[in-house]
């Protein structure tokens, strides 16, 4: 039992006549000083900070202490992490945790890449949600591995290979095509016409192992936080309204959203950190315009038959 709920014990004990506040502390083991010891009134910063801390957390309910700190450091308030758990402790504010799903326990065969720059390896999927009134939503994201910044959020009715590589195409033109791309073996990533734009391209696919969604865990974990903080907590009654919603979430999360993996930086922010040489930057195509003005392909194989499966 914490000081706290002896003082708490104690001071029932003699509202109800039951024995002394003296009496109460001997029994509990706990000091007089500390029962008779009265908290003074907080300063006006502290007050404001308190205010601040209960803004963040009504604007961003799944936000923790650490990230609310670093949102707070960002707008120039000078806090630790330790305080802001305090404070929050004191107020009540509390996020609750989510149930943890027990993961498949197997160790993969295949032979991962890991990106280790901008545009090394991306990764796509699906997540499936559904408007207010019924009807099904179907979006595809698609994201760097490096920076985690969120390329495509689209939301549709149903989206087709012929889709997906419309999407991808718009994605290369703003911020260069990627060396590898990574995903599961749904119908639209192993469409025909999907694999053979891919190889023209000269982007290799690494395709996890069926049934193995931990293989994939840079867009499983995105989609966790996008579920969590934007459809959890939205209602969307139209495709017109989702895709606006869904647009606004992309840009939060790439522009001001701090990455706990990426020291609590936005992906916009760590992407602009990085130097040019650690980011190549590579035309899909012969005369598609780069992310980068004037700056050379580089790390590109020179052929390709078929997509590479891992």
């Amino acid at each position: 039992m914490s000081p706290g709920h002896k003082k708490q014990v104690v001071e029932a004990a003699v509202k109800e006549g039951v024995c002394s506040g003296r009496a109460g502390c001997r029994i509990l083991g706990l000091s007089r000083s500390g029962y008779w010891y009265r908290a003074g009134r907080r300063s006006s910063r502290q007050q404001e900070l308190v205010k601040r801390i209960h803004a963040l957390a009504d604007e961003e309910p799944r936000y923790g202490y650490r990230r609310i700190a670093a949102v707070l450091k960002e707008e120039g308030w000078n806090v630790g992490k330790r305080q802001v758990r305090r404070l929050r402790r004191m107020e009540g504010l509390r996020v609750p945790p989510t149930k943890k799903k027990v993961p498949r326990r197997g160790r993969s065969t295949g032979l991962p890449t890991k990106a280790t720059h901008r545009n090394h390896v991306w990764t796509w999927d699906f997540i499936a949600d559904a408007t207010v009134r019924g009807g099904s939503l179907r979006t595809l994201s698609v994201l760097d591995e490096c920076t985690r910044e969120c390329h495509v959020l689209r939301a549709d009715r149903a989206l087709k290979s012929g889709d997906v590589i419309d999407l991808v195409k718009g994605a290369i033109v703003e911020h260069g095509a990627p060396e590898f791309i990574r995903s599961d073996n749904g119908s639209e990533f192993i469409a025909k016409e999907l694999q053979r734009w891919l190889a023209e391209n000269k982007i290799k696919t690494i395709y996890i192992e069926p049934g193995s969604p931990w293989q994939n865990g840079f867009v499983e974990s995105f989609h966790g936080r996008f579920r969590d903080e934007c459809l959890n907590r939205e209602q969307l009654w139209t495709l017109t309204e989702a895709r606006v919603v869904i647009e606004d979430y992309r840009n939060k999360y790439n522009q001001k959203r701090p990455h706990s993996r990426l020291g609590y930086q936005s992906p916009a922010r760590y992407a602009a950190s990085l130097l040019p040489s650690l980011a190549p930057v590579r035309p899909a195509e012969p005369g598609l315009p780069s992310a980068r003005d004037g700056q050379p392909a580089s790390g590109v194989s020179t052929s390709i038959n078929h997509p590479d499966r891992l």
